[in-house]
């Protein structure tokens, strides 16, 4: 028997979806049928060609996610512009290194954005997507978080690793509340992936630091990581609700 993703019909809302992991997970869901909502926080040049590249009824979203009225208001515009919602993928984040010989002001607003966008944002959209659930017949919720949610993070990142282990407690607690109003969370969990954030990462360590803390020969691409998400939000895998999936090449195995 074949396993095949069928999307067709589902209207689904990605962040931070013109780069990296989240346009990698936009391109699997519209192959698999999807209408997806992108959302851009500066590059509407991208975001619009993704749109013409997609077609399918595609549309693309501005907002700045370190601004919650603007996250609110980013559901409410794409709800006003599909009718319909079926899926949420939280994938935008940020990391700001920041260590504790930084100024404590610097310290302390680093964490903020961090908060704000990895966490807040992402708590806001699943607050917003479970009252749009409800009075529908459910949805689905995929959360990215990170390996540095379990394993911890570099000194200069932890306010990225508290950020995204508050997503993984987040998204259980979604998958335990509310799985009987047939609402489902996921997590996705990824390790290091070559992205454009995560660029700064590899200046500063070197690819040979990051490569040596793999199982695998190869670094984690984006492409990698889609086909997960689009299983998740297709219902074949609903009765793995409130669990993390990590795709991390073999570096955190828990």
């Amino acid at each position: 028997m074949s396993l095949q993703i069928d999307l067709s019909g589902q209207n689904i809302l990605v962040t931070g979806a013109t780069r990296g992991i989240g346009q990698a997970i936009a391109e699997q869901l519209t192959e698999a049928g999807a209408r997806v909502a992108i959302h851009y926080r500066q590059n509407q040049e991208a975001a619009e060609q993704l749109v013409a590249n997609f077609g399918n009824g595609a549309a693309s979203f501005q907002a700045d996610l370190e601004n919650s009225e603007e996250v609110l208001q980013l559901f409410d515009r794409v709800l006003d512009k599909f009718g319909r919602i079926d899926g949420l993928v939280n994938n935008a984040g940020i990391a700001i290194g920041a260590d504790v010989e930084s100024d404590d002001e610097a310290f302390a607003d680093s964490w903020s954005k961090t908060m704000s966008v990895n966490l807040l944002a992402a708590g806001l959209l699943c607050k917003k997507a479970i009252n749009h659930f409800q009075k529908t017949d459910g949805g689905r919720i995929v959360n990215i978080s990170s390996r540095a949610a379990f394993r911890g993070d570099t000194s200069d990142y932890m306010a990225y690793a508290a950020s995204k282990g508050g997503v993984v407690a987040l998204t259980r607690s979604i998958a335990r509340a509310y799985g009987k109003q047939n609402i489902k969370a996921f997590v996705v969990a990824p390790g290091f992936t070559r992205t454009e954030m995560a660029e700064d990462f590899i200046e500063k360590y070197g690819e040979e630091y990051v490569k040596n803390d793999i199982a695998l020969l190869s670094l984690t691409q984006p492409q990698d990581i889609a086909p997960m998400v689009a299983l998740l939000l297709s219902g074949l895998a609903d009765h793995a609700t409130g669990a993390t999936i990590d795709i991390n090449a073999g570096s955190y195995v828990h």
